[in-house]
C-alpha cells in the first residue's frame, strides 16, 4: 500500500479560497518516505493579511510561482494508485477535487484517510490533535508549521507513528475495532479490515501484561489484590520521629532529586502551621501566595500526621485540574522523597469513571449511531489497554464525546455492585478501595459536599481535612446545598429512556422481553407500552413549562450580564411574578405525569428483579431502574423550585438569548451557607486547614471567618490564622501603574470616547511590551466593544488579538495560542481572572480595565445584600468590596508566576486612587511598586522600567 500525504495552504475557506502552496509526501510500501514535493502556486488575487500572518506566505513569494495548471501537471502523476492521507483531509480533498475539475482531469477515485482519526484511535489521551501540538509532543521536527511541504512531511511522520502504535495493540483489541467499523462502508473501515487480516496471519502477537476478560483486553488487574501501604511491616516508620527530623530528611532527599530545590521561608512556615493545626486539633486559615509551593506545604504535614497517627487525611481541591496536577506532579515527587512507603489516592466523583459493564453493552449493541460514536468507542478500546484508573480526564473525546461518555459512565443507580461480572475490575470500586487503603485521599469540593449529602457514604471517614483554593468554598457549598438543574437534564434522561419505538433503553428492554416469549414477559411488554404515552406527556409538559418560564425573562439581557447573552431573572417567595399560578398548575400536571411514569417503571423493575433468570435483560433492567431513579430525583427538584416558599433560599432562572427555553437553568441556593458549613464541617472535624492565595482583605481574615462560619471556632480559640510572606521580590518584579486622568465609565458598557481612549492606550502599551499582554474585563460586552478597533490598531505592529468567546475554542486553547505566539494580546472576562497559569515571558503586561465588582443585580448578590442590610451592616463594604478585592488579587496573581518573571500591571479604573475604598485593593496586593501618572507618561515609564535591571 502506497500513501500520498497531501497538504494545501490556501487563501481562505473551502467555498472561496485559492491554493497558494502545495506539499506532498510519498510513503512507500516499506514505510519509507521516498520524496517530499513542494511548490508555491500563483493565486488570482492578493493574499489576505491574516493568511500571511498564519503561514508567512507573502504576495512576493507567489509572484513568479507556477499557475495552477502547471503545478497540477506535476502533482497528478504522483497521485496514481495511492491512498490519499491528510490532517483534516476533507479540507485538502475539497481543494484537490476543485483543482482537478478546473484543470480538466477526472476526479480522484482512490481511498482517503484522515490522520486525525488515526491519532484519536492510536493516542486517545493526547491533549490536542492539532498538528503543531502533536509534533511537539512526539518530538518530531516540524520546522515551518503552516507551510505545505513542512506540514505534509510532519503529517506523514505522525501517520507512521500511528501505524506503529496500532501494530502493538493486542489482537483482541484490533478485532473489536475492526468490528466497530465493519457495518459502515468507509475507507477507515476498509483499512482496519486489512490491518486485521494482516495481524491474524502473524504467529507472534504482542500482548504484554494484558488481562483478557469477556472479549476486552484490559491493562487493569483485580483491585482486591491491592495491598495497603506498609502491609509487610507491622512497625510504624514514624514511631519515634519528630516532625522536624522527618522534614529535614525529606528536604535532603528533595535536593538530590531536584537539583534546583531550595528551602523557602514561606513554605517552611507553612509546614509548621499545618502541622500545628493537626497536632493541636485547631482549624487554620492560611494565605499562601503564588510561588510558596503550597501543595507540598500541606501534603508533607498531612503524610506525617496520617502515617504517624494511623488517621486518614482528606485533601480537597476546587478543580479537577488541580487534582490531576497533584497526581501527576507533586505526589510522584513525594513518593520518591519520603523515606518510607505511603499511599495517596485520587478519588473523584463517580461520573468520572468508566463503567465496563455499560461500555461492553454499548459496543455489543452494534453502534447504529453516528460514525463519531464508532470512533469514540475505538478510542476507548485502545485506552482500556493503557489505563489503570478509567478516569475520563485521561481521554480526549472531542465533539460528541460528552454524550457518549454519559451512556458509559459509572453511576450509583445503575451499579450492580458485587453481582456485576466486572466488579473486581471496576474502576470506580478500585478508586474507592484505594481511597480506603490510602493515608491521604485527594478529592474535590464537589465530591466533599456530595458525600455530606449522601450521609457520608461516598468518602472514607476522616477527621482532618485540607481545603485548597478555599476562596471557592462558599460558592461550591451554595450550589451543592441548594439545587441547580438544566432544561437539558430532564430532556436528556427522557431521551435515554425512550427516543422512539426503536431507540432508547425501554425499547431495548422491550425487544429482549419479546424474544423471551414467556407470559410474564408479555405482561411486562404491555407495562412498557403503557409507560410510553406518560413519558411523551412529561416531555410535552416540560417543554411547555420551560417555554413559559423563559417567557418571564427580561427581554434583553441587562447590560451587566457578564458572559455572552446570559439572561437572569430572580424569583422571590413574597413577590411571585404575574401569572405564576398558571405555571404552578402546569408544574402540577408535569409532577403527576412524571409520578405516574416513575411508579409504573419502579413496579415493573421490582418485579423483574424478583424474578430470577432474567439474565439477558439484567443489564438493561439495572440501567432502566437507574434512569427512573434519576427522574424521581428531578421531579423532587422541580417541585422544590416551583414551590418558591423558603425565605432563606434565593431562587433564580438563567438562560441564553440564543438558545432560549432549551438553555433554561433553575437555581435555588441558600443565601447564607455559613451556618451549614459550621454545622457540617467546623463543629464535626478535629482540624480543617483552609488555604488559598487570596483569603485576606486588607491583611485581615475577617471576611472569610464571617462567610465560612468560623466565628464560633475563633471565639473558642480553635482557629489559627497565618498570612505567609511572598517568596517573590515584588518591588523589583512588578510595577503597577494607574493612569490618573483616565475617563471613568458607568455600567458595563463604555461610551465611544472611553472605548477610543482605552483602545489607544492598550495598543500603545502592547506595542511597547511586544504583545504578551492579558487584558481582563468584567463585562463581555465591553470586551466585544474593544476587540475589533484594537485588532485594527495593532495590525500595523504585527501583533495579533485573541478575544474570549469571539475566536471560539475553550479557555485552554486560547491560552495555548497565546503562549505559542509571542506577539499576541489576549482579551478575557470572568474565567480568566483566576486559575490561568502563564509563567515566563509569554505574559509581560496585565491590564485590568475595571475593578472586578460582581454585578449588583445578580440574584445571589442581591439577596446577600438584603440579608446584610437586615443585620444593619453595609453590604457594599461587607460584601461587594471584599469579593472584588479577592478577585482583583487573583487577577494580579496571573502576572508573576516564578522568581524570574518581570511584569507590569495597568489598572485603568481610577477608583483605586480616588475612592475611599480604593486603598483596600492596593493594600491587599503583595507589595509591587505602585505609581500613578497621566496616560501620556505611561508608555515611556513602562519602556524605561522594562529596560531597568535587565528586564526582558
Amino acid at each position: 500500500m502506497k500513501f500520498a500525504v497531501l497538504d494545501f495552504e490556501t487563501t481562505g475557506t473551502q467555498s472561496v479560497g485559492e491554493i497558494i502552496q502545495v506539499g506532498l509526501a510519498i510513503i512507500e510500501e516499506d514505510r519509507s518516505i521516498s520524496r517530499v514535493y513542494g511548490s508555491y502556486v500563483k493565486p488570482g488575487g492578493p493574499i489576505p493579511a491574516f493568511i500571511t500572518g498564519l503561514t508567512g506566505i507573502t504576495d512576493r513569494d507567489v509572484e513568479n510561482a507556477p499557475e495552477l495548471e502547471e503545478m497540477m501537471m506535476e502533482l497528478v502523476p504522483m497521485l496514481d494508485d495511492v491512498v490519499l492521507v491528510g490532517h483534516n483531509v476533507a479540507f485538502d480533498f475539497h481543494f484537490l477535487q476543485n483543482a482537478l475539475d478546473r484543470c480538466g482531469y477526472l476526479p480522484f477515485q482512490g481511498r482517503i484517510l484522515d490522520t486525525i482519526d488515526f491519532l484519536r484511535i492510536s493516542y486517545p489521551s493526547l491533549t490536542s490533535y492539532q498538528l503543531g501540538a502533536v509534533t511537539a509532543q512526539f518530538g518530531l521536527k516540524h520546522e515551518r508549521p503552516h507551510q505545505a511541504d513542512s506540514d505534509a512531511l510532519a503529517t506523514a511522520l505522525v501517520f507512521l507513528r500511528c501505524l506503529e502504535e496500532l501494530e502493538d495493540l493486542p489482537l483482541l483489541t484490533m478485532q473489536r475495532i475492526a468490528d466497530l467499523f465493519s457495518s459502515e462502508d468507509s475507507d477507515l473501515g476498509w483499512y482496519f479490515d486489512g490491518l486485521l487480516q494482516e495481524r491474524e496471519r502473524q504467529t507472534f502477537q504482542p500482548e504484554d501484561g494484558m488481562n483478557h476478560f469477556r472479549q476486552l483486553a484490559l491493562r487493569v488487574s483485580d483491585w482486591a489484590e491491592l495491598e495497603p501501604p506498609r502491609a509487610d511491616s507491622p512497625l510504624n516508620p514514624l514511631e519515634d520521629e519528630t516532625f522536624e527530623s522527618f522534614l529535614e530528611n525529606v528536604k535532603m532527599r528533595l535536593q538530590t532529586i531536584l537539583p534546583g530545590y531550595e528551602s523557602r521561608e514561606a513554605q517552611d512556615l507553612m509546614f509548621g502551621e499545618v502541622h500545628r493545626s493537626f497536632a493541636e486539633e485547631k482549624h487554620l486559615l492560611i494565605e499562601a501566595g503564588t510561588g510558596t509551593g503550597k501543595s507540598l506545604g500541606y501534603l508533607l504535614p498531612a503524610i506525617y500526621h496520617s502515617v504517624r497517627n494511623r488517621e486518614k487525611v482528606m485533601v480537597s481541591t476546587h478543580t479537577i485540574n488541580l487534582q490531576d496536577q497533584l497526581r501527576e506532579r507533586d505526589l510522584p515527587l513525594l513518593t520518591e522523597a519520603v523515606p518510607f512507603p505511603f499511599k495517596a489516592a485520587i478519588f473523584k466523583g463517580r461520573g468520572h469513571y468508566l463503567c465496563l459493564r455499560k461500555f461492553e453493552q454499548r459496543i455489543n449493541q452494534n453502534l447504529a449511531g453516528p460514525r463519531e460514536d464508532a470512533l469514540i468507542a475505538a478510542q476507548m478500546l485502545v485506552w482500556l489497554t493503557r489505563t489503570e484508573t478509567g478516569d475520563d480526564e485521561e481521554l480526549n473525546l472531542g465533539g460528541r464525546g460528552g454524550d457518549f461518555w454519559e451512556t458509559v459512565a459509572s453511576d450509583t443507580d445503575s451499579c450492580q455492585g458485587r453481582s456485576c461480572p466486572f466488579f473486581r475490575k471496576c474502576y470506580y470500586h478500585r478508586a474507592k478501595h484505594e481511597a480506603g487503603n490510602a493515608d491521604v485521599v485527594v478529592t474535590n469540593h464537589s465530591k466533599l459536599f456530595a458525600d455530606v449529602k449522601a450521609g457520608h457514604q461516598l468518602l472514607p471517614s476522616y477527621e482532618h481535612l485540607v481545603i485548597d483554593e478555599a476562596h471557592h468554598l462558599e460558592d461550591v457549598a451554595g450550589k451543592h446545598l441548594g439545587m441547580h438543574m438544566k432544561h437539558f437534564t430532564l430532556a436528556h434522561t427522557l431521551l435515554r429512556l425512550y427516543k422512539d419505538s426503536r431507540n432508547g433503553q425501554l425499547p431495548a428492554l422491550r425487544q429482549t422481553l419479546q424474544s423471551a416469549g414467556s407470559e410474564q414477559a408479555s405482561e411486562w411488554t404491555a407495562a412498557i407500552d403503557s409507560i410510553y404515552p406518560d413519558l411523551l406527556t412529561v416531555k410535552e409538559n416540560w417543554d411547555q413549562l420551560s417555554e413559559r418560564l423563559f417567557a418571564l425573562m427580561p427581554s434583553q439581557s441587562d447590560a451587566s450580564a457578564s458572559e455572552a447573552g446570559q439572561l437572569v431573572l430572580r424569583l422571590q417567595p413574597g413577590r411571585r411574578p404575574k401569572g405564576w399560578e398558571e405555571l404552578v398548575t402546569l408544574a402540577d400536571a408535569f409532577h403527576l405525569a412524571l409520578g405516574e411514569a416513575v411508579r409504573k417503571g419502579d413496579r415493573m423493575i421490582t418485579e423483574m428483579r424478583e424474578q430470577e433468570g432474567q439474565s439477558s435483560a439484567d443489564n438493561l433492567v439495572t440501567d432502566v431502574g437507574g434512569l427512573f431513579k434519576d427522574l424521581a430525583a428531578i421531579r423532587e427538584q422541580v417541585r422544590f423550585f416551583m414551590a418558591l416558599d423558603d425565605e432563606k433560599t434565593v431562587y433564580w432562572l438563567e438562560a441564553s438569548g440564543q438558545y432560549r427555553a432549551k438553555s433554561l437553568q433553575m437555581y435555588a441556593v441558600p443565601v447564607d451557607v455559613s451556618g451549614q458549613l459550621k454545622e457540617l464541617f467546623f463543629d464535626k472535624k478535629k482540624a480543617i486547614v483552609l488555604t488559598s492565595a487570596t483569603l485576606t482583605v486588607d491583611k485581615s481574615f475577617q471576611y472569610m471567618i464571617d462567610n465560612l462560619g468560623l466565628g464560633a471556632a475563633a471565639e473558642q480559640d480553635r482557629l489559627l490564622t497565618a498570612q505567609l510572606p511572598s517568596p517573590f521580590r515584588y518591588r523589583e518584579q512588578a510595577l503597577l501603574v494607574i493612569p490618573r486622568d483616565f475617563p471613568s465609565v458607568k455600567g458595563s458598557v463604555g461610551d465611544a470616547a472611553f472605548v477610543e481612549k482605552l483602545v489607544q492606550s492598550l495598543s500603545e502599551a502592547a506595542a511597547a511590551t511586544g504583545g504578551r499582554m492579558l487584558v481582563l474585563f468584567t463585562s463581555y460586552r465591553m470586551l466585544r466593544q474593544v476587540y475589533e478597533p484594537l485588532r485594527d490598531a495593532l495590525a500595523a505592529s504585527d501583533i495579533a488579538v485573541l478575544g474570549q468567546g469571539i475566536e471560539g475554542g475553550s479557555r485552554t486553547k486560547l491560552i495555548r495560542r497565546f503562549q505559542e505566539n509571542a506577539r499576541t494580546v489576549l482579551l478575557g472576562t470572568s474565567s480568566f481572572w483566576e486559575g490561568v497559569d502563564i509563567p515566563g515571558e509569554a505574559l509581560t503586561c496585565l491590564a485590568i480595565v475595571r475593578l472586578p465588582f460582581q454585578p449588583p443585580n445578580h440574584p445571589l448578590v442581591e439577596a446577600k445584600s438584603e440579608l446584610l442590610q437586615a443585620q444593619k451592616k453595609n453590604p457594599f463594604m461587607k460584601l461587594s468590596v471584599p469579593q472584588a478585592v479577592i478577585r482583583f488579587k487573583q487577577g494580579f496573581g496571573r502576572l508573576v508566576r516564578t522568581n524570574r518573571d518581570k511584569g507590569i500591571v495597568i489598572v485603568y479604573d481610577t477608583r483605586v486612587i480616588e475612592s475611599y475604598y480604593g486603598k483596600y485593593f492596593l493594600y491587599s496586593l503583595p507589595g509591587p511598586k505602585m505609581e500613578h501618572m497621566t496616560t501620556r507618561q505611561m508608555v515611556p515609564r513602562i519602556e524605561e522600567w522594562l529596560q531597568e535591571g535587565g528586564g526582558s
